[in-house]
């Protein structure tokens, strides 16, 4: 897993959103963009991390910042997930994890002794030109909404 450096232009994505609906990083030229990324929806991690950035849409928007989530689900489970919990921006299903790998994210884990391959919970703010701005691997799911206002100076 190679992890990408600040500075670095943004691996381009598309993919579809919970709707089915595609989505690319091209959608943003011109606006700055959390990328977060997670390993399923409807599970504890995630739904904390997704529920945190629900909560901080308004802030996070009122800073020009546009969110999306990527996980490797597929586009009808992340359509429940969005509903379950009313999270009301752009869930993206990566199910080929080819963005997670663009991205560095998707690496070996391992739980209860066994490792596997999976998605390593990660946050990137890309700027308005398609730069990473700011990136956070191993990221808590605390911890991506407060990240992203202390880079932008406001928490």
């Amino acid at each position: 897993m190679s992890q990408l450096k600040v500075g670095a232009k943004a691996p381009k994505f598309s993919l579809p959103d919970q709707t089915g609906k595609p989505v690319s990083l091209s959608s943003f030229k011109g606006k700055n963009l959390l990328i977060y990324f997670y390993p399923k929806a409807d599970t504890p991690g995630c739904t904390k991390q997704s529920c945190s950035v629900r909560d901080s849409l308004a802030s996070l928007r009122g800073q020009g910042i546009e969110v999306v989530g990527i996980s490797p689900d597929k586009p009808e489970d992340q359509e429940k997930f969005d509903k379950k919990f009313t999270l009301g921006f752009p869930l993206l299903g990566d199910e080929d994890h080819a963005i997670a790998e663009a991205y560095g994210v998707w690496g070996q884990k391992s739980m209860y002794g066994k490792t596997y391959m999976g998605i390593i919970r990660s946050a990137f703010l890309v700027d308005e030109t398609g730069k990473l701005a700011h990136a956070w691997y191993k990221v808590s799911p605390d911890d991506t909404v407060p990240n992203v206002l202390k880079a932008l100076g406001v928490a």
